[in-house]
């Protein structure tokens, strides 16, 4: 594929303005032309202000494009897989914002979409595409950690609770912080493991904050009476071969703000971010910064690069999945009180 690569945008809100339109603009022959919103006048404000030519409400019109080979999917959590799933079956390519979907359900139907499709669904985790993820993921590849048998992956505000009902409402989002900034940590976690396999999971989750009043929050006010997810999530999450996980995600805590994703081996231990190593060497204890990987592409780069050149998605939604079936365990683990099977 060597002509420009035209790109619809189904969702006119913050990340596609903030992550996509910039995303996709800053690859080479690659032009977003249409923009989607089922508040047109905001689908109208967002084509004007980023000189996008064609505006929808309804994103099956913007489908119906002939000019159209791709699109990015960032609607709320819970309208993921509809769009998704139409767009595949219009014959475009897909990368959709992250999380994949709200539960499994939804997910397994956009993977069934894809496989039949024969286009490319890509999920927007972009944390794959860091310098530390691909460094790390090819020193696992390289056995350099022996037998990896513990991690965790951890990433808590002080205070950081995004108020908008596309966040804090079920019936939008679906879930809080476990899979607004959880999927994050926990997918590249995951990936640089080399995408192990869940059996079960243990969760626990509260709402501490959110159903308060006049909660101090830099990121601005909420309607208590409309918080309706958690603003703080754990896990413990069990694998094939005796790898455990912990995951620690929250909105706001009376702690500073954290995020330290690590994991631990029988030869070798890694922490993400910073990236550094810690391991024996000649009877003494060491530790320093691996040999960063370069000549590295982002996930846009990536996305369009699978198009042009035929090639798989740079993130599988069979991955991607898996992630949504523990989260799924979590929220059920911490409904009934007890650990639940990863199915």
């Amino acid at each position: 594929m060597t002509k420009t690569i035209n790109v619809g945008i189904i969702g006119a809100g913050g990340i596609a303005a903030g992550k996509h339109l910039p995303g996709h603009r800053n690859v080479e022959d690659v032009s977003v032309i249409a923009v989607c919103d089922i508040d047109e006048s905001r689908a109208r404000e967002f084509a004007e202000q980023h000189e996008i030519e064609h505006v929808f409400a309804d994103y099956n019109d913007l489908l119906g494009m002939d000019e159209i080979d791709a699109v990015s999917v960032c609607t709320p959590n819970n309208f993921h897989a509809p769009p998704t799933i139409a767009a595949l079956e219009a014959g475009k390519h897909v990368i959709c914002e992250k999380p994949m979907a709200s539960n499994a359900i939804d997910g397994q139907t956009m993977v069934d979409a894809y496989h039949a499709s024969g286009k490319i669904l890509q999920i927007g985790l972009q944390n794959r595409f860091t310098v530390e993820s691909r460094t790390l993921r090819k020193l696992c590849d390289e056995g350099f950690f022996g037998d990896i048998y513990y991690a965790r992956a951890m990433s808590v505000r002080r205070r950081g609770v995004p108020g908008t009902p596309s966040f804090i409402s079920k019936a939008i989002a679906g879930g809080g912080p476990l899979i607004d900034i959880g999927v994050h940590i926990l997918d590249a976690l995951l990936w640089i493991l080399g995408c192990p396999k869940p059996v079960e999971a243990f969760g626990f989750t509260a709402q501490k904050f959110g159903n308060q009043k006049d909660v101090i929050n830099p990121w601005g006010s909420w309607d208590p009476a409309q918080f309706e997810v958690e603003d703080f999530a754990m896990g413990a999450v069990h694998f094939e071969g005796g790898l455990t996980v912990t995951l620690e995600t929250a909105w706001a805590t009376h702690i500073e703000d954290i995020g330290q994703t690590f994991f631990i081996g029988d030869r070798a231990g890694a922490t993400h971010s910073p990236m550094r190593i810690y391991m024996d060497k000649d009877g003494e204890m060491i530790d320093y910064e691996p040999e960063p990987l370069t000549n590295l592409i982002g996930e846009f780069e990536a996305f369009h690069r699978a198009i042009r050149e035929g090639l798989s998605s740079p993130v599988p939604p069979e991955e991607t999945l898996i992630i949504t079936k523990i989260f799924d365990a979590i929220y059920e683990s911490a409904r009934i009180g007890r650990s639940v099977p990863v199915e």
